[in-house]
């Protein structure tokens, strides 16, 4: 196989960011989940943060542009990704237990004391570590839901005498409590209902580190995108799904190894061993920085009027639909970072397979990436031009409504795999072969990073902000699968609506850019006053 040393160092990075990305990415919220945070709070979290990470997309993206310490800048927002990523990992624990699995077998709430009231008020007003929930028993005859509380000084919740007391017992159980002492039960228990956790110091800590490599990561892809299509070259579009394709294998491979590696440092242990998240993220940070060092960086000189022509491009009609869409897309992508797998931990709750969620989580990781997102990015090109960049834009939003509905109705994790093997592909990265591709066709020179912050500004922050609320509030009161099921009407509605857009207006006003990639191969883009002066010229003359 012959190697295209050119393209070997644009890949390389690829590999090894997306490596040292993924090894502690996905689990963020899932984490978060674990400390107490609720579902719309982890969406509120995710809203700020991505209108943040566009404002800061924007202004790396124009720092780049004009800059002469590109890469210097580049490999510290490299470090700063990094460093961010594994510091959540080992923020201090908070006090009190951890509910670590919601199922308990043979349990007898008869033998468990009633909670001293007062006492328990003063435990929660102090923040002392006592935490409450509600658990779901179904006994032999019996099927009712009730309060518990567990004592701060465990580190596991275990429901015992020594471990909880009961909350909040009626007339009814009272009598059969004092009647009986042969009742077991099978009990599944909600996460802690903890306020205190949003004024720790592990919570701000959790939420200023989560910023830092939210914004850091996006600006880095970002830039990222904008060197490989300049190492491309003019014309050779088409190609960029073929580099990008190391970022899934990357993410992939970071994923698989890590997860594994834990489990087998950690010994079943009451708290997860994250220390080989450390050494990954050195190992490939390392390895990164160092094909960074022998990265070209070919952005051409800034242009000296760059706002002037962004908001030139800004002016035309068909570049603010296709932003727009492409905010939308951001809105679904936002469900498969923040929520796919605090569903899949609740559909493991609700159907018994709570043992083997991080095995299914891992395998779910490998049949996206490997089995859909590879094969799609190395295709890409060769499907834009078949397709043209609008109805590409309209098959991934089609795919994104059949990849959520299905999920909505998976009986069982083990169900989500297959669907994520072959629908994962032509949804997120079909969709951002699609607009990178595009950015790169419409940018005027010197202003290639620039466009490229301001699309994945829409996509990763402004689409991804209103996603993360809009899902907050929607799993809150609906629950894991009315959320599924609404944005997978919302995908399908995205799908028809541009392509009305495309059969009475885009396809009439914007051909070139939309039915073929190479068709602006020849067109040399010239400074706006250039072109004015060009204009005058021929006016004149003619």
């Amino acid at each position: 196989m012959k190697i295209n040393y050119k393209y070997l160092c644009i890949k390389a990075h690829n590999f090894f960011f997306a490596a040292s990305v993924a090894v502690s990415y996905r689990y963020i919220p899932v984490y978060g989940k674990q400390i107490g945070v609720s579902p719309l709070i982890i969406g509120t979290i995710g809203t700020f943060i991505s209108i943040l990470n566009l404002i800061t997309n924007l202004v790396w993206g124009f720092i780049i542009d004009y800059s002469q310490w590109r890469k210097f800048i580049f490999m510290i927002l490299i470090i700063v990704s990094s460093c961010s990523y594994v510091s959540i990992y080992f923020l201090p624990s908070l006090s009190g237990p951890m509910l670590l699995d919601q199922h308990f077998q043979n349990i007898s709430y008869v033998s468990l004391s009633n909670c001293d009231m007062k006492n328990h008020a003063l435990a929660i007003a102090s923040c002392n570590g006592t935490k409450d929930t509600t658990c779901r028993w179904i006994c032999n005859d019996m099927n009712f839901s009730m309060e518990l509380s567990f004592y701060p000084d465990q580190q596991r919740a275990i429901i015992s005498p020594d471990t909880a007391c009961l909350l909040n017992v009626n007339e009814t159980l009272l009598s059969q409590k004092n009647a009986t002492n042969n009742y077991y039960c099978k009990v599944t228990c909600n996460n802690f209902e903890d306020q205190c956790v949003y004024t720790s110091n592990t919570f701000w800590s959790f939420v200023l580190l989560w910023f830092l490599a939210q914004t850091s990561t996006m600006t880095c892809l970002s830039i990222a995108d904008a060197i490989c299509f300049h190492i491309l070259g003019q014309g050779k579009q088409s190609k960029f799904g073929k580099q990008r394709l190391w970022t899934a294998i990357g993410f992939g491979v970071g994923a698989c190894f890590s997860g594994y590696v834990m489990d087998l440092w950690s010994h079943d242990g009451i708290y997860q061993n994250y220390t080989p998240i450390l050494i990954f993220v050195l190992v490939f940070t390392c390895a990164n920085l160092i094909s960074c060092i022998k990265l070209e960086m070919p952005l051409k000189k800034g242009s000296t009027t760059i706002l002037k022509d962004v908001f030139i491009l800004l002016k035309s009609k068909s570049i603010v639909i296709f932003l727009c869409f492409v905010a939308f897309a951001g809105i679904l992508h936002s469900i498969e970072i923040n929520y796919l797998f605090w569903y899949l931990e609740d559909l493991a709750i609700a159907t018994g397979y709570m043992n083997r969620i991080k095995l299914i989580e891992g395998l779910i990781l490998i049949a996206g990436t490997f089995g859909g997102e590879i094969v799609i990015l190395f295709f890409s090109g060769k499907i834009i031009k078949k397709l043209g960049y609008n109805y590409t834009i309209i098959f991934y939003f089609i795919c994104y409504a059949i990849r959520w509905g299905l999920i909505s109705l998976a009986p069982m994790p083990w169900w989500i795999i297959p669907i994520e093997l072959i629908m994962s592909g032509p949804s997120y990265p079909l969709c951002l072969a699609t607009i990178s591709a595009y950015a790169n066709v419409v940018t005027p020179p010197g202003t290639s990073a620039t466009v490229q912050g301001l699309v994945q500004g829409m996509h990763d922050s402004f689409g991804f902000a209103v996603g993360c609320f809009i899902i907050g509030v929607s799993y809150k009161s609906f629950g894991g699968t009315i959320t599924m099921r609404i944005f997978s009407a919302f995908a399908a509605f995205s799908a028809l609506t541009y392509f009305i857009f495309h059969v009475l207006y885009l396809k009439h006003k914007t051909p070139d850019l939309f039915f073929t990639v190479d068709s602006r191969n020849n067109v040399e883009w010239k400074n706006p006053d250039d072109a004015r002066k060009d204009c005058v010229t021929a006016e004149t003359s003619f």
